[in-house]
């Protein structure tokens, strides 16, 4: 008889956070995964709040992820590692997030990738090619968000800019008008609603923002949680959040 293979120990997926707004999704996270894994969280360096192109080139600059990620390393092994910030990934355009991505996975030794490029990895799983996008940034911001997406094969039919500058702002919105918000930036033709900044809180919410807007409702901090499990080989279906993380 061939011996039943062990299961695999709950992965340890290690996030890089920038300052501090909405952190606390991701022990949240952990909660509502119920299943042992791991997501230790390390802030990383942000210089300057603020929702503004050399600002987000700053935090997503390669020596503060580097420190990051040995910083996070330093709490014992991981299986996959997230740049858990999708302003500071997709500013960078999508070769410059490729290139992030890449000095971040040498860094850590492990799969390593970033929210801008969950989100696309999220529409590609869901067989989503057309959003609308609620974002929390400056209009200018925004669009560079619109861009990525784009050369990820996903096409924006509406584009809701809040305008909030910092972070620490968002990270305030209350549960109400973040379900708001998502409802009103929908689009008739759009297949799911698109949450893209990490400091909205968003995770005790998915499945009340879906039930809200009548369709998928991805959101930053959903994303990242999910495409670090991935690439650490926990890619299967969980209830509670979300119809992503319902279809595995």
């Amino acid at each position: 008889m061939t011996a039943a293979t062990p299961p695999m120990p709950p992965p340890t997926v290690g996030v890089l956070y920038p300052g501090y707004s909405a952190e606390d999704d991701y022990p949240r996270a952990e909660k509502l995964l119920g299943d042992g894994s791991r997501l230790p969280l390390v802030h990383t360096e942000m210089r300057e709040d603020a929702h503004r192109v050399d600002a987000l080139l700053d935090i997503g600059g390669d020596d503060v992820l580097a420190d990051g990620a040995r910083a996070v390393a330093a709490g014992g092994p991981l299986d996959a590692i997230v740049w858990a910030c999708t302003s500071g990934s997709f500013v960078f355009g999508w070769d410059g997030a490729s290139a992030q991505v890449a000095a971040l996975r040498q860094t850590a030794g492990v799969p390593a990738s970033s929210t801008s490029f969950a989100f696309v990895d999220a529409c590609a799983r869901l067989g989503i090619t057309r959003v609308a996008v609620g974002a929390t940034y400056p209009g200018d911001v925004a669009e560079r968000f619109v861009a990525f997406l784009a050369r990820g094969g996903v096409a924006v039919r509406q584009l809701s800019a809040r305008g909030i500058v910092t972070a620490a702002e968002v990270g305030t919105l209350p549960a109400d008008l973040v379900l708001d918000f998502a409802a009103a930036a929908d689009h008739p033709q759009a297949q799911a609603v698109l949450l893209p900044d990490t400091a909205l809180h968003t995770v005790e919410l998915l499945d009340a923002l879906e039930a809200r807007v009548g369709k998928p409702v991805l959101t930053a901090n959903q994303v990242s949680v999910w495409q670090g499990l991935r690439l650490a080989g926990a890619d299967r279906p969980r209830a509670g959040l979300g119809a992503l993380f319902a279809a595995g």
